[in-house]
């Protein structure tokens, strides 16, 4: 981004796509770790815009001819992401710069949707210890939050799937997914099939990170009319980053997240993002809150220098 663009802040305490409750948590911590502070340091222009949330913990009720399945709070995951993905969509029409706090991941399912009625070719930058491209028929838990770029790329029930229409919100061949390391058997088959672009930690360990985000960046800047990063903080290493409900170990160092955001920042190509599954409630000492707000204004252009 060569100019600052106005950051529209949406915050979306919500966590029952998660099979660990907290996440709901998140945005508050990392607004009170100096979010919006440390960017109007930075000469940004930021407005909290909104906070998506449901109304007392309820949701309209499905519609009776809705098939019971293993999709937990389905009716609470889709009124959540109706409502954000309107909001989303609104703040690109008015030429704003959308920054979504989440929350769990869930939540991508309606910034997507709100994304794909501005952008015809959107790319989607995916860095999370997971792939989140679960089914109903694939999931092992019916948490939400591991499907929703599945529900993205049209697979899915069809409540969640036609948010915005009926269209796929993204296409496969515009994902990056970048730091996974926990992927169930039918994720993996689906990003063989796909041939979704997707760097393990295992290609971060042997090529290191500075050349998988230029590959990733040369990979997804020419073709996309607009990019979204999509930043779970589970991609981190729970030594890094231990408030978030779904750890795994050997995720990306401090200076790898860092680097890998920089270069997205560098690259000028970022039109939105998200930062999701900070959980204050398994954080240590506000740690994980505090990696949000930094690993967030690197990538909108603070520097050491």
């Amino acid at each position: 981004m060569s100019t600052k663009p106005t950051i529209a802040a949406i915050s979306v305490p919500f966590d029952l796509g998660a099979g660990r409750r907290g996440a709901s948590k998140g945005p508050k911590a990392i607004m009170q770790a100096g979010l919006l502070r440390g960017l109007q340091q930075m000469d940004m222009t930021i407005q909290h815009v909104a906070e998506i949330r449901l109304p007392n913990d309820t949701a309209a009720p499905l519609p009776p001819e809705v098939e019971k399945n293993n999709l937990k709070y389905l009716a609470e995951v889709i009124d959540v992401n109706t409502r954000l993905a309107e909001q989303v969509s609104n703040v690109v029409e008015q030429g704003q710069f959308p920054l979504i706090i989440g929350g769990d991941h869930s939540i991508a399912i309606g910034t997507l949707a709100g994304l794909s009625e501005h952008y015809s070719n959107l790319g989607v930058i995916w860095i999370d210890a997971h792939s989140d491209l679960n089914t109903a028929d694939t999931s092992p838990t019916g948490n939400i939050h591991g499907m929703s770029l599945a529900i993205s790329l049209g697979m899915g029930h069809p409540l969640l799937t036609s948010i915005k229409g009926e269209q796929a919100k993204v296409k496969a061949e515009n994902i990056v997914l970048i730091g996974s390391r926990s992927l169930d058997e039918g994720e993996k088959k689906l990003i063989r099939s796909l041939g979704i672009k997707c760097y393990t930690m295992h290609d971060i360990d042997r090529k290191g990170m500075a050349a998988v985000m230029q590959d990733a960046i040369t990979y997804i800047s020419g073709k996309t009319d607009g990019v979204h990063v999509s930043f779970d903080v589970d991609s981190l290493d729970p030594l890094e980053a231990p408030g978030t409900g779904t750890a795994v170990k050997g995720g990306l160092q401090f200076r790898e997240a860092h680097l890998a955001v920089e270069m997205l920042h560098e690259a000028g190509i970022v039109t939105s993002a998200e930062f999701v599954e900070v959980n204050p409630l398994l954080d240590d000492n506000n740690k994980t809150s505090q990696l949000a707000v930094g690993l967030i204004s690197s990538l909108l252009g603070k520097q050491i220098l």
